[in-house]
Order: C-alpha cells, then sequence, then structure tokens
C-alpha cells in the first residue's frame, strides 16, 4: 500500500513538474488575449473561412459600404495583436475579414495571423494600386496572375561591378539631366530574388523566387468577372472619362515605397512589365503560398504612379477605386457558391 502511495505521489510530482514548467507562458499572456484565443477556438468550430485582407481605412469604408458583409451574431469580431478580425458572412459564404495596415511586414504578420490562428481555406487581398500601365485607367480593377517584391536591392557604390545573378539593374546615372553630364554618386541598384520558403519544400531550405503566382484555379473563376458593371462616379460632380473595367491576368510589383515618380514607373513597366504598383500584394500571396493556401488580389487604379501632369488622384479618386474592388471581390465570393 505504501509503495503504491509512494508511487501515485512520484507521477503526481511528474505531472506538477510539467505544469509548472509549460503552463507558466500561458499565464505570462495579457488576460485579453486569452480571451481572444478562446473566442478563436469557438469561431473555428463553424469552419472554415474564406481569408478576406485590406490594407487601410478607405478600402475598409468602401468594403463595409457594399453591405454584403453581415457580422456573426455572437461572435463579430475578435481583437488580437491590436488588429480586429470581424467574422461574418458574404452571401452565405463564411468569411473572416481584417485590415492589416500599410507595407509589407504588416501585410505578412496578418496574413500568417490568420492562417495560423483561424480555420481557413484560401485569403483573397484587395486595396487600390498606382496604375502602371498606359492601356488601363483609374478606376479599373485588376486581378494580377504574378507579383514581385521589388523592393529587394542591393544599393551598390558608382564603381563597383554589377553583380550577374540580379534579375535587373537600374542604373541612376542614366537619369542625370542633360544626359550623361558629371558623375551620379548613387551609383546602382539590383534587384534580388526573395527567398522562399514553403511547406512543399525542403525543411531550412529557400528558394530563389521572383514571380509569386496566385491560385490558377481562382484566377479562372474570376475570368468570368470581365464586363461587370463598376462605378464610373465618386459623386454627381466628379466622374471619371471613361466606363472603369476589369482585367484579369496582369502582373503586380510591391515594395515598401509609395511610386509617385514618372520615371521609376516607367523603369518598372520597361524592365518588370508591371500594370500595377502597391505596397502589400507580393507580400500576402508569399505567405499564402509559403503556407500552402490559396490565394487571389483585387486591385482598384487609385491613381497614375507618377504618370500625372499634375497632383496625384489617389485622394479624388482612391474611395471610387476602393469601392470598385470591393464590389468585385463580393461578386466573386458569390461564384464560389
Amino acid at each position: 500500500m505504501a509503495a503504491k502511495l509512494v508511487t501515485r505521489c512520484s507521477l503526481l510530482m511528474q505531472v506538477l513538474v510539467f505544469f509548472l514548467a509549460v503552463v507558466p507562458d500561458a499565464f505570462a499572456l495579457p488576460l485579453n488575449r486569452l480571451k481572444s484565443l478562446t473566442v478563436i477556438k469557438e469561431v473555428n468550430r463553424r469552419g472554415p473561412y474564406l481569408g478576406l485582407i485590406t490594407v487601410y481605412e478607405p478600402e475598409e469604408n468602401a468594403f463595409f459600404a457594399t453591405g454584403a458583409f453581415k457580422p456573426h451574431k455572437t461572435h463579430p469580431f475578435v481583437d488580437l495583436s491590436g488588429r480586429r478580425f470581424r467574422v461574418g458572412k458574404i452571401h452565405g459564404e463564411k468569411v473572416i475579414y481584417v485590415r492589416c495596415g500599410v507595407g509589407m511586414v504588416n501585410a505578412a504578420a496578418a496574413t500568417q495571423q490568420m492562417l495560423d490562428l483561424f480555420d481557413i481555406k484560401g485569403i483573397i487581398h484587395f486595396g487600390i494600386a498606382g496604375n502602371a500601365n498606359d492601356s488601363m485607367t483609374i478606376g479599373d480593377v485588376i486581378i494580377p496572375k504574378q507579383f514581385a517584391n521589388t523592393g529587394i536591392w542591393g544599393w551598390v557604390n558608382v564603381n563597383s561591378t554589377t553583380n550577374l545573378s540580379d534579375v535587373v539593374h537600374l542604373d541612376i546615372a542614366s537619369y542625370n539631366v542633360p544626359k550623361g553630364e558629371g558623375t551620379n554618386l548613387l551609383g546602382h541598384i539590383g534587384y534580388s530574388d526573395e527567398e522562399f520558403y514553403s511547406e512543399l519544400g525542403k525543411p531550412n531550405t529557400a528558394q530563389p523566387l521572383f514571380w509569386a503566382e496566385t491560385s490558377k484555379h481562382w484566377l479562372h473563376l474570376a475570368a468570368n468577372l470581365e464586363g461587370m458593371e463598376l462605378e464610373q462616379c465618386v459623386n454627381s460632380s466628379l466622374c471619371l472619362p471613361h466606363k472603369p473595367k476589369l482585367v484579369v491576368g496582369l502582373r503586380g510589383s510591391t515594395s515598401n515605397i509609395f511610386v509617385d515618380n514618372a520615371a521609376y514607373r516607367k523603369f518598372l513597366v520597361r524592365n518588370f512589365h508591371v500594370s500595377s504598383v502597391d505596397m502589400e500584394s507580393a507580400a500576402v500571396v508569399m505567405t499564402s503560398l509559403s503556407n500552402g493556401f490559396p490565394v487571389i488580389v483585387f486591385r482598384g487604379l487609385s491613381d497614375l504612379a507618377g504618370g500625372q501632369s499634375g497632383e496625384n488622384a489617389i485622394s479624388k479618386f482612391g474611395p471610387l477605386a476602393a469601392l470598385n474592388t470591393a464590389k468585385a471581390v463580393v461578386q466573386f465570393i458569390k461564384t464560389l457558391q
């Protein structure tokens, strides 16, 4: 009897040691985070969900202005790490929506958090972008097939040799005015590949990747949206000269740079053949692909990325571009039924 009691006490001590080793980390979490994780557990029981990600407030306002999002009655949102993840439905499809914040770090962080914590079956990213394609106009919506991170630079001194492994080079001296005069000490920029880690790849081994592909089967479905009706007017006194259109299958450029420069816009188009420039899409696409989830991107063209003769048009037509994008996303979700 005594031997059994000693054995039982020994087992209890082992359990206690294990408990003390593991549980303190949980108790170290803020109380509101523990509450959020509990709500997420309840939300996931009703999954899976489509993950929807916008960037900043005007895009969020346009999304809610469609009236398509119907919040969950019991758990309409979960606050986590300063972001509000909203739970609801669009045309009967279960969705979780979040506004990630400007820039690639915010975009990747919000995407990874959504994929890690919620029962997600795919990511739809949408927002506005600069237009780099002269065949497109402000107000148009594009659904690109590829995105590149054009913000991975090697900035080299003027007399240094060119790195042959770079994808593209930008020689800053070629933009001198008058051309060819003087020495430009900024040298040149070499654009590099991403290091891509994936669930499908070998652990701890990165593959070089420049063009990140959105999901082909979703692109195929999105092609049915071409020809859909888009808004032409911001209000009764401010309208676009042409009816906006939706185009599927172009290329997009992403970097932590707001592009509003005609010369750099021309460089991006000439060397990368992109139609849009933004600050988040490539991060969302690469994070989704890295985790093995389907992903698609909708971007409404809000300005000419520096190609204009006067002021940037984003303040005038940004809300219209955001609304057209949100309408296209809602229509796409409807096609998934």
